[in-house]
């Protein structure tokens, strides 16, 4: 009798137990329900690629940075390239990788860079003399100096084939440099300029180097090419100083003169494009073939005479801001939204905190086009507009800048261009030096503001002006490395750069980036075991777009993407297994 109690006292127990539980379980549900975002009851979305599992170690809370990149397009795109997969597979991808920048420097002339990248000794070289020509380029007199060759530059892109003809002649040019104005009359009889090299004895100004002025005279090539072009004497006594510090470097002459060619080229073919392909009786295919022909002699006579016609403000300005407009041709959407509303980007530039703010969440201003002087009222009291709270100095300082205010809102559609934009702005906007390069020189929209038409042009052809932005970048190069050798600069920085003048040009701006590269064997090393990978990357706009992502430098050492890339490779030899398997099959069958 007392078992049988004690069996329903335990039952009894139990069962009371289990009411408790299952009471917790449900207040517990009700109480605290489940959280948003469960999978409990939904359907997952497809995702890109399928990551391993992730140790606590691999990651950081909170931060999806790396996660984000390897969903964008371009990873997609890239995971799948096999020049990317030999390049990550290397053992020193990962110190590569943390030099971002300069490796999308690189991407714009990859042969020179892969070339010299064997030589660590002569990089570091090259990189010492980039950062000297920085910071001489940052002193009073060196940004003197760079005016005088943006000027300089012009006048060389106004007359491009009588400068390319008096640079194959270095000592005569550098004795008209010195003496620009005895020769500033030959300016009116470009003859009788002629007829003195044949006799440079009997003019005082020629006298002293006479066989150079002889052997000019006997350049039947170059001599036609003065003729056409006399205004060129007028242009170097107008700018004899710049000149005067080119001319102390033949090598360095040379360079300079095939940079104004270049870019006088593209400049013609923006102004040709510009004045509408039909009027100039050419299509947009003949208008690519016109700058490639460039290098027909017969070619190169006439655009000396075209590209006088240019607004010499426009090569000064890239020659002034190679940077700024470089910044504008990795992102050419941007540019053209740019280019169309000058003015009021040339006010926001001025304002750069403000601009960045505005870059990075432009759907946010959108609503401004309607009602500019509603961005006015905002931006006076910022801290109640949550795009604005977070730069709320900034906006404030725009807000009091009249000038700026005027030019918003005589365009208020430049807020709709932003949106419209928006992802090209947001990729400028994580671009941290191109966006200050390009937000610290609102001489660059200025020059954009006078000359609407070739800029506008330009917006339809990202690579001519990325090609325009890269010859005022080597002129410029060019400038600073004349300008160090007349202040006495070493014989080894001289050498370095007349060795590699378009690695140099790039180093030059941004000697940072290049300075904490060269002392990376590693990443040296990564580059040059796979010189031809990189090369055939640096033609493809996915690479450059995800060297511009932030979470480029931790992707390479993530272990997510060690994951992905040994996925793609056991793909890769399953394939080739496949393939191999079947071409034995194929060959059996013949036997038989």
């Amino acid at each position: 009798m007392s078992s049988n109690t004690s069996s329903s006292t335990k039952l009894g127990i139990a069962a009371a137990a289990l009411i408790v539980v299952a009471g917790g379980a449900y207040f517990v549900g009700r109480v605290f329900p489940p959280q948003a975002g469960s999978s409990a009851g939904t359907i997952a979305p497809a995702e890109r690629y399928q990551s391993s599992q992730v140790a606590s170690g691999d990651v950081t809370l909170g931060d999806t940075s790396v996660p984000v990149l390897m969903q964008t397009d371009a990873f997609e795109t890239m995971i799948h390239d096999a020049n990317f997969q030999a390049l990550a597979r290397d053992a020193n991808f990962a110190a590569l990788a943390q030099h971002p920048q300069a490796l999308s420097a690189m991407a714009q002339n990859p042969q020179a860079f892969t070339a010299l990248a064997k030589d660590p000794q002569a990089f570091a070289a090259l990189s010492r003399a980039a950062a000297a020509a920085d910071a001489q380029g940052r002193t009073a007199q060196g940004q003197a100096a760079q005016a005088q060759s943006a000027q300089a530059f012009a006048a060389m892109a106004q007359h491009p084939q009588a400068f390319a003809a008096l640079a194959q002649h270095p000592q005569a040019f550098a004795a008209m440099a010195k003496n620009p104005q005895a020769f500033a009359a030959f300016a009116r009889d470009a003859n009788a300029f002629s007829a003195a090299a044949k006799n440079p004895a009997a003019n005082v100004a020629m006298a002293r180097d006479a066989q150079a002025f002889q052997a000019l005279g006997r350049d039947a090539q170059a001599m036609s090419a003065l003729a056409a072009d006399a205004q060129a004497f007028q242009a170097l006594a107008a700018n004899a100083q710049a000149f005067q510090a080119l001319a102390s470097n033949a090598q360095g002459l040379a360079a300079s003169a095939k940079a104004a060619q270049a870019f006088a080229a593209q400049a013609r073919a923006a102004s040709m494009t510009a004045q509408g392909a039909a009027a100039q009786g050419m299509s947009a295919q003949a208008a690519a073939s016109a700058r490639a022909a460039q290098a027909t002699s017969a070619q190169m006579a006439a655009s000396g005479r075209a590209a006088s016609a240019m607004d010499a403000n426009m090569a000064a300005a890239f020659a002034g801001n190679a940077q700024a407009f470089s910044a504008m041709a990795q992102q050419p959407q941007a540019f053209a939204a740019m280019a169309q509303h000058p003015q009021a980007f040339a006010a926001l530039a001025q304002h750069p905190q403000a601009f960045a703010a505005m870059a990075r969440n432009p759907q946010a201003f959108a609503s401004f086009a309607r009602n500019a002087q509603a961005f006015q009222a905002a931006a006076k009291n910022p801290a109640a507009n949550v795009a604005m709270a977070r730069d709320a100095q900034a906006f404030q300082a725009l807000g009091r800048d009249a000038q700026a205010m005027s030019a918003l809102a005589a365009d208020a559609q430049a807020f709709q261009a932003l949106a419209s934009n928006a992802q090209a702005f947001q990729a400028l906007a994580r671009d941290a030096n191109a966006f200050q390069a390009l937000a610290s020189n609102a001489q660059a929209f200025q020059a954009m503001a006078r000359n609407a038409n070739a800029f506008n042009a330009l917006a339809r052809d990202a690579q001519g002006l990325a090609s325009m932005a890269r010859s005022a970048q080597a002129f410029q190069s060019q400038a600073r490395a004349a300008n160090m050798a007349a202040s006495g600069m070493s014989a080894s920085f001289q050498a370095a750069m007349n060795a590699n003048p378009q690695a140099f040009a790039a180093m030059a701006q941004n000697p940072q980036a290049f300075a904490a590269l060269a002392q990376n064997p590693q990443a040296l090393s990564a580059l040059a075991s796979n010189a031809q990978a990189f090369q055939a990357l640096a033609k493809s706009a996915s690479f450059q777009a995800m060297l511009r992502q932030p979470a480029f430098s931790a992707m390479a050492r993530d272990a997510n993407f060690q994951a992905s890339l040994a996925a793609q490779g056991s793909a890769a030899q399953g394939s080739a297994a496949q393939a191999s398997a079947a071409q034995g099959r194929a060959a059996s069958a013949r036997a038989n």
